[in-house]
């Protein structure tokens, strides 16, 4: 039996055809093409879903760079589609202005000495957000690993948070009433309104915890290069996934240099060889992945057109424009080496009759 016919496809369309898809999920080290590849998604998910939602956790937004285009933290309409939206959204709490001191003070500050609770409260408000909007899938474009991983974390540190706030409140809740009477501060010390909040939070983190482990609901799609750092900060990813059981089965692999160029450069070539060790490492842990190679441009990918020039790669696996070792190949070569030794020539005259300097 030919072993490739049990290697999966190389392209995204699990992802495209998987119509319960409601959460997809797009991450990997910095640097690796991520806004770019979560940019190109969201644009392929609109040509077969009723409407899109691509959020940025990232805060260094380039989700507005990508589309060119500016966002916001309430999602607007991409240029040039109808059923795309795009937002941009600060993972870091913002306070809520107008509050007092003593309201903000003591409750408030023993919340956000739990671990991660500032950053879980505000990504239950955003998921809070978007879940009363109707949107068919939402895409999001994350941070780097640790800020990914972070994120995944949210919905349980919230509950945890939540628990350990019930706690202390059953502990010293009387201490805490005698203690604001006493200093005259009244009955609206805050912590009702901070354990009110947290509990209201409770039913959509949990909800969306359900979701996130639903590989019906929710998938994650790895973005590296291919390069040691990259491979292992994607194994690391991978783990940290299955550990929070949460599906993922798609590797974008961004920047190939694939072997093309008519004339040889040392260079590419070293870079290449490079590169396939790596590449054949990525072939066999991830056997059993979506692996799409995305090819390295001499440009940049910004702007509606190049996002969807370059999308046909994710949908058709990448092909050389050349074959090594065939006639036409062999000609081509011949023919550019001709044209390169006919300009050298020409300079080379040029110098001899001193016209020209180098």
């Amino acid at each position: 039996m030919d072993p490739s016919e049990d290697v999966p496809d190389g392209t995204v369309q699990n992802v495209l055809e998987q119509e319960t898809l409601k959460w997809v999920f797009v991450g990997g080290k910095g640097g690796v093409g991520k806004t770019t590849c979560s940019s190109i998604l969201s644009i392929l998910l609109a040509r077969v879903r009723s409407s899109v939602l691509i959020i940025s956790t990232d805060p260094a937004h380039n989700l507005s760079d990508a589309f060119q285009q500016r966002f916001t933290k309430t999602p607007t309409l991409v240029t040039g589609f109808s059923n795309l939206y795009a937002m941009e959204v600060d993972p870091n709490v913002e306070h809520e202005e107008g509050s007092s001191d003593m309201n903000d003070g003591f409750m408030s500050d023993l919340a956000n000495s739990i671990p991660g609770i500032d950053e879980a409260m505000s990504f239950a408000e955003m998921l809070k957000l978007v879940q009363t909007m109707d949107y068919s899938v939402i895409v999001f474009d994350t941070a780097p690993t640790g800020h990914t991983l972070r994120l995944l974390q949210f919905p349980s540190t919230l509950e945890k948070g939540l628990a350990k706030m019930m706690s202390l409140k059953s502990k010293f809740g009387g201490l805490l009433s005698q203690m604001t009477r006493l200093f005259g501060v009244g009955d609206d010390f805050g912590e009702d309104d901070i354990l009110g909040k947290l509990e209201g939070m409770k039913d959509v983190i949990q909800q969306v915890n359900r979701q996130f482990k639903d590989p019906d609901l929710t998938t994650f799609v790895c973005v590296c290069i291919p390069e040691f750092l990259s491979l292992y900060e994607t194994e690391r990813l991978v783990q940290e996934l299955t550990r929070f059981e949460i599906d993922t089965h798609n590797i974008l692999i961004n920047q190939v240099i694939f072997d093309e160029e008519v004339v040889e450069s040392k260079l590419l070539k070293a870079r290449m060889q490079m590169q396939q060790k790596y590449l054949d490492q990525f072939y066999v842990l991830y056997d059993d992945f979506h692996i799409t190679k995305l090819p390295l441009l001499p440009q940049e990918v910004c702007g509606i057109e190049a996002l969807q020039a370059f999308s046909r790669n994710f949908v058709t696996p990448y092909q050389a424009s050349i074959v090594r070792g065939m006639v036409e190949e062999v000609d081509q070569r011949v023919s550019v080496l001709k044209e390169q030794l006919a300009d050298a020539e020409a300079e080379l005259e040029k110098l001899k009759k001193g016209k020209q300097k180098i």
